[in-house]
Order: C-alpha cells, then sequence, then structure tokens
C-alpha cells in the first residue's frame, strides 16, 4: 500500500464521518424547525389570549365603576331614608309623650307635674301591641273565627 492510497482512504472514511454527521444535523435542524414553528403557534395563541383577557378586564373595570356609581346611589338614597325615619320615629316618641300627659292630665291635674320630660321607649308599645294582637287572635280561635 502506498501513502496516496492510505491519504485516499482516510479522506474517504473522513468524507463518510462528515456526510453522517451532516445527516444527523439535518435530522436536528428539522427538528428545530418544526419545535420553532410550534412554538410560533404558542406565541400566537397566548398573544390571543393575552387580547381577549385585557378585553374582559377592561369589562370587569367598567362594570365595577358601574357598580360602585349604583351602590353609591343606594347607599345614599339610604342615608336620606334613614334620616327621615329617624325623624319620624323622634316625632312619634313626641306625640306619645304628648298623649301620655293628656291622659295623665285628664286624669288628674296633679298628676302631671310626676310626668318625667323623656321620650317615651317606641318598643314598650310594641310589646303592648303585640300582647293584645296575641289576645285578640286566641279569642277569635275560641270562638272559631280564625284569621
Amino acid at each position: 500500500m502506498t501513502l496516496s492510497l492510505v491519504i485516499e482512504i482516510l479522506v474517504a472514511i473522513l468524507l463518510m464521518v462528515a456526510i453522517g454527521y451532516c445527516s444527523i444535523l439535518n435530522s436536528r435542524l428539522k427538528r428545530l424547525r418544526s419545535d420553532e414553528e410550534a412554538l410560533r403557534a404558542t406565541i400566537g395563541e397566548l398573544v390571543t389570549a393575552t387580547e381577549i383577557a385585557e378585553r374582559a378586564i377592561l369589562g370587569l373595570k367598567a362594570t365595577a365603576i358601574e357598580c360602585d356609581k349604583s351602590l353609591s346611589e343606594r347607599l345614599t338614597l339610604a342615608e336620606r331614608l334613614t334620616s327621615t325615619l329617624k325623624g319620624g320615629v323622634l316625632d312619634g316618641e313626641d306625640v306619645l309623650l304628648r298623649i301620655k300627659r293628656i291622659t295623665v292630665a285628664a286624669r288628674s291635674q296633679s298628676a302631671l307635674d310626676d310626668v318625667p320630660d323623656q321620650p317615651v321607649s317606641a318598643s314598650r308599645y310594641q310589646h303592648a301591641a303585640a300582647a293584645s294582637s296575641e289576645r285578640l287572635l286566641s279569642h277569635r280561635m275560641r270562638k272559631g273565627n280564625a284569621i
């Protein structure tokens, strides 16, 4: 064997190794390209999902603002009604106090000085009204005239 034949065989072997390595690199590049396409598709889906989420967030913000406005209006109305009711209760207690004074004055002129100037609690009259309605109901039940 001559030196030129050995060199040519060595070159042929190196060429086969290079061709094999190129084939391996080619298959890896194909996988990389397919992974790149899948990655691009995934990125596109993420962009679409992000846009949908942003629109949903804007819708939720608008809904929250609308709910806050509605709640504020209702709260303001409730506060006005509460103050109106409070005034009505105070007026009612004042009327009850006047009625009490009138009935006491009608019974005895001297008993008027013993009446305290403090308003009478409405709950006391509510209990009396409830007891009275229970007696009326039991009386009707005994007679067979149930409501």
